[in-house]
């Protein structure tokens, strides 16, 4: 069904535009009268010439999907019916690639299916979380409040991924930063030096051999240290997208000092997040459990999570396998046998979380500080003792002198 574009008058004479489905400019007219405005233009839309170039196309970004659960959730608090505010959402929509999603998933609920249905279709913007949440919200008839829920969950998980994403930012931009500059001084100044303290003649120092020395084995093999440096990335990447290869490398993770403690932290409260966010919108145990191990993110939390899985099926509860995975503190396991023992599991779910997420906060913040003085230190030993190393002729050379 080819666009439309309109611009009108409404009957306070304001100017009006927007986009709309339909057969004909007269369907266009005629439905824009039923909405009391009166068209002054009306054409159809141009094709965008690169709309099946997908990496031409703007990405759907997580805030975005945030932004449409929130809208979407006040409009169908305020009575209107879901095809209402699809077409709401669609022609208010500035993302081309999610306009034309919305296009799909309007649609698609017209013909027949539910939303969780139309929304499965689009699996990268909308997860099995996301779905399975819907899915329970249109059965018990509170989609609204599913879709809040939803939103604030996002939120969370994504000021959680920002914080670590931020605490890696600074020790790996400046890692690199020091290795280009090793790189440019051990290949471009000091051969200059060396040039220099050949024509001056006599037994160089051992630090500044040692320099030299390095020098002269990073420029004669340059090329094979980077086809090297390229063959572990790659053989890495094999590596860890092999099912043992991921367990042992996520596994040596959570046992990194400071680090390791900080993933942990992070996969305790994104577990307790997702898993009360479900439980709270009526998904049932087994099938939460199934979705979160999936989203864990780590190898050994999923194993964690699919042994709960297990015990709960043989008639278990939740806390005994957890506490015998040894990825779960003590203290969560404590708290969620609590929840299960007074039936507010949800509501413990999500004390727990809010508690992990300021622990998550003070242990970026303990790894920052703890961050910034070793690099300190690495940056001033390396580049330092380069720079040292090379000036220690001339010291030698002034002294004699004197």
């Amino acid at each position: 069904m080819p666009v439309y574009q309109w611009v009108g008058k409404n009957r306070k004479d304001e100017v009006q535009k927007g986009e709309i489905d339909a057969v004909s400019e007269e369907a266009v007219k005629a439905q824009l009268a039923r909405q009391r405005i009166t068209p002054t233009k009306v054409k159809k839309k141009p094709k965008d010439l690169f709309a099946n170039v997908t990496f031409l196309q703007p990405t759907v970004k997580q805030r975005d999907v945030i932004l449409f659960a929130r809208q979407f959730s006040t409009m169908i608090d305020a009575g209107l019916p879901i095809i209402q505010c699809l077409d709401i959402l669609y022609s208010q929509q500035a993302n081309a690639t999610f306009k034309r999603m919305l296009k799909e998933i309007k649609e698609s609920v017209e013909g027949g299916a539910t939303l969780a249905e139309a929304l499965k279709k689009f699996p990268k913007q909308f997860d099995n979380l996301f779905v399975n949440m819907i899915a329970a919200g249109e059965a018990g008839g509170i989609l609204d409040a599913i879709l809040r829920r939803l939103a604030a969950y996002m939120e969370k998980a994504a000021k959680l991924k920002a914080q670590v994403k931020g605490a890696m930012t600074y020790p790996v931009v400046t890692l690199i930063i020091a290795v280009l500059v090793l790189a440019v001084i051990l290949v471009f100044v000091i051969p200059v030096f060396e040039e220099m303290f050949a024509d001056f003649g006599g037994e160089l120092p051992m630090p500044t051999q040692i320099v030299v020395a390095m020098s002269d084995m990073v420029k004669s093999k340059i090329i094979y240290i980077i086809v090297g440096l390229v063959f572990f990335i790659i053989a890495f990447k094999k590596f860890y997208g092999t099912e043992k290869g991921r367990e042992f490398v996520d596994k040596m993770l959570l046992k990194v000092p400071v680090f390791g403690d900080l993933l942990r932290k992070v996969a305790v409260a994104k577990f307790t997040r997702t898993m009360g966010t479900m439980l709270a919108s009526g998904v049932a145990i087994l099938e939460a459990l199934d979705i979160v191990a999936k989203t864990a993110g780590n190898k050994t939390v999923e194993k964690a999570v699919y042994n709960v899985r297990k015990g709960i099926s043989e008639g278990r509860t939740m806390a005994d396998p957890l506490a015998q995975s040894g990825v779960f503190p003590s203290m969560v396991c404590q708290m969620i046998s609590v929840g299960e023992s007074t039936g507010a599991l949800d509501a413990m779910l999500e004390k727990i979380a809010d508690f992990y997420d300021e622990e998550v906060d003070q242990a970026v913040e303990n790894l920052t500080a703890l961050i910034e003085p070793f690099m300190l230190v690495f940056l001033g030993v390396t580049i330092g003792g380069l720079v040292i190393a090379m000036y220690l002729p001339i010291f030698k050379m002034a002294g004699a002198i004197s």
